[in-house]
């Protein structure tokens, strides 16, 4: 069995940010160019703050790749943190001439205060630097490649945004079908500024996040992440860590500010008769595959997934630093206090959808090397050939 194992490592404001990726088969084809198209969308969308004007988000490739293809081993990237050079005196590894101002007034809905507690630092800049969502940009960087990878065995994923704060999208992947087919569905999500297919619904979306930056205040809202071509028989029954349905929702929930997660029709199926949840079974003689008329499960079923497109939903809160500060208290003194304010969006729903998409590219990139192996792309590629012709003969 093949293991895909990553990690990120770096703060908001040091130098830079750092990911290694392992288990990527020898001989597919990686660019730095294909890291940072998706880098460019994570910093895009309405209703990005300032952070976004100052960083332009490019990957080096330093270690796992020659001459344009993976080797098989670990592949390492780097990306700098332009703002970094901001903050010489106050950020990097190095004792400071001078102790710098700390960070005291905890801000509610942040790890501030939790993390402080936890490892006992008074400076809540020991926290904050590595919770902040900044990290995603490494978290982007480890689903670039295994986008990659799973293209090469033609699996797409794409996300798009449902509703920012109260503001809904009429369209998701469930009454796609008739209205929209999912190529189309990827294809305006991508052309819009906030990832949203319907043009109505996303000037709504845009008016909502201009009155709440007026009022000092932030969104949040749902996005969906949808990935097509999956083989059937990724993840396990077994054991309840092999679960694929169990482990999307754990990517998707370690994503900053994201509270909820749902799959398939998800938190539907609770309110309907379970005629109008499962999706009848029919097969095909053509195709020599059994079929369903309808995706309300998402594309798996007993934590497998089923050949179906999988369909992942996942809420964020509103964004926690607020310019119309929240009561706090300062750890040192304990005295009331207005929190302290981090220069912040106001909505980055669409920026989240982006590493939504890589969470799920991940963990997907991940089952089907548990599933297939190989050392090598081809390698992996004649895994799943093999294995299609013994589902078709099933």
């Amino acid at each position: 069995m093949t293991q895909l194992r990553w990690l990120s490592a770096g703060e908001s404001h040091g130098p830079e940010l750092v990911a290694t990726v392992e288990g990527i088969p020898a001989g597919m084809p990686l660019l730095a160019a294909d890291v940072d198209e998706d880098l460019a969308r994570r910093q895009r969308g309405y209703g990005r703050g300032g952070r976004m004007k100052i960083e332009t988000d490019r990957v080096r490739l330093v270690a796992g790749v020659r001459g344009g293809e993976t080797l098989g081993g670990p592949i390492a990237m780097v990306i700098e943190n332009r703002d970094h050079a901001s903050w010489a005196g106050r950020m990097g590894p190095e004792p400071f001439p001078e102790a710098p101002e700390a960070l005291t007034r905890p801000r509610p809905g942040h790890a501030d205060l939790a993390g402080g507690l936890k490892y006992g630092r008074k400076d809540l800049r020991d926290v904050l630097e590595r919770a902040s969502a900044r990290e995603t940009a490494a978290r982007v960087a480890v689903g670039a490649v295994c986008r990659k990878l799973l293209r090469a065995v033609g699996v797409e994923v794409f996300a798009h945004v449902l509703s920012i704060g109260a503001v809904k999208s009429p369209i998701s992947a469930a009454s796609a079908g008739s209205e929209l087919s999912l190529p189309d569905l990827r294809a305006r999500a991508r052309a819009s500024d906030l990832a949203c297919v319907d043009d109505a619904a996303a000037q709504a979306m845009r008016e909502a996040i201009h009155e709440a930056s007026h009022r000092g205040d932030t969104l949040g809202g749902v996005f969906e992440v949808i990935a097509t071509g999956l083989p059937p028989g990724l993840g396990s029954h077994v054991q309840w860590d092999r679960k694929l349905d169990g482990r999307l929702a754990q990517a998707l929930m370690s994503i900053q500010a994201i509270k909820g997660v749902e799959i398939g029709v998800g938190f539907e199926a609770a309110r309907v008769p379970g005629s109008a949840v499962h999706d009848p079974i029919a097969y095909d003689e053509g195709s020599h595959a059994f079929t369903r008329p309808s995706n309300r499960a998402g594309g798996l079923e007993g934590g497998i997934t089923n050949g179906m497109p999988l369909i992942c939903r996942a809420a964020m809160k509103p964004i926690a630093t607020l310019k119309r500060a929240l009561p706090s208290v300062d750890v040192r003194t304990k005295e009331q206090f207005d929190a302290a304010f981090e220069r912040s969006d106001i909505c980055a729903v669409a920026a989240a959808s982006v590493v939504g998409e890589a969470m799920v590219a991940i963990t997907l990139a991940g089952a089907l090397l548990e599933k297939l192996g190989g050392d090598s792309l081809p390698e992996l590629q004649r895994n799943l050939d093999g294995y299609l012709q013994q589902v078709r003969s099933y």
